[in-house]
């Protein structure tokens, strides 16, 4: 058999183990899953993203049976794999940190559980901020490009948009805010409207702030959007 209708059959062995795993029939669960495993570690390999899921899905039958050190063994494995090919800061990490520490305190490893637990919504946060941060930059870039066009209004609001995520994620001092301030500022100064410009210059506390995000070029200050 070729190795992608190998793969197809895996994938459906192993959504025919989740659907029993859901019905709470775990000894058919554990039948597909263990069937699935086989398959990927026969054609995809021991060290795969895709056979982590599978050792993943074993460990989380033998914890619902009971069998709390099989469930820590193929636990575990899920997450050698992803920690090597995701890293630590990934949702796929973070779950199975979860998932370890789930069966910790089933085990009665108190200690072990909430250090885990911690663990996984560190990286929730990480990855939540990044997505806030990754908004900013939209946001940033979309006010550039109104005023491009002239419309500096809409340009104020999406800077203050950006403005409030920055805040947050990077503090008031930090490089990224700063620029949003004296964009802020600029523009109404540009409107002539002296006394918002001087309100959000008085915030402004480092001089030559600079700007820590992908550069797109459609004019000289226009923002690379990624």
């Amino acid at each position: 058999m070729e190795k992608e209708p190998k793969i197809q059959k895996a994938n459906i062995l192993n959504n025919q183990g989740t659907d029993a795993y859901v019905d709470g029939n775990y000894p058919l669960a554990l039948k597909y899953f263990y069937q699935s495993l086989l398959i990927k570690e026969e054609v995809l390999g021991i060290e795969d993203l895709n056979t982590a899921v599978g050792y993943n899905n074993l460990g989380l039958v033998y914890k619902k049976q009971g069998k709390l050190h099989k469930a820590q063994i193929y636990i575990e494995k899920a997450l050698k794999i992803r920690e090597k090919f995701l890293g630590q800061d990934n949702s796929k990490t973070a779950e199975s940190y979860n998932n370890l520490g789930t069966l910790y305190a089933s085990m009665g490893k108190t200690s072990l559980a909430i250090n885990l637990t911690e663990k996984t919504i560190q990286i929730k946060k990480n990855i939540i901020n990044k997505e806030r941060i990754d908004m900013a930059i939209g946001y940033s870039n979309l006010a550039i490009l109104y005023d491009q066009l002239g419309d500096t209004q809409k340009a104020i609001a999406y800077y203050k948009q950006a403005l409030e995520i920055n805040k947050e994620v990077f503090g008031e001092a930090h490089d990224i805010t700063q620029r949003n301030y004296q964009d802020i500022t600029q523009l109404y100064f540009a409107l002539n409207d002296y006394e918002n410009a001087k309100l959000y210059a008085q915030q402004m506390i480092k001089e030559d702030a600079q700007l820590e995000l992908e550069d797109i070029n459609i004019n000289s200050h226009i923002k690379k959007i990624p």
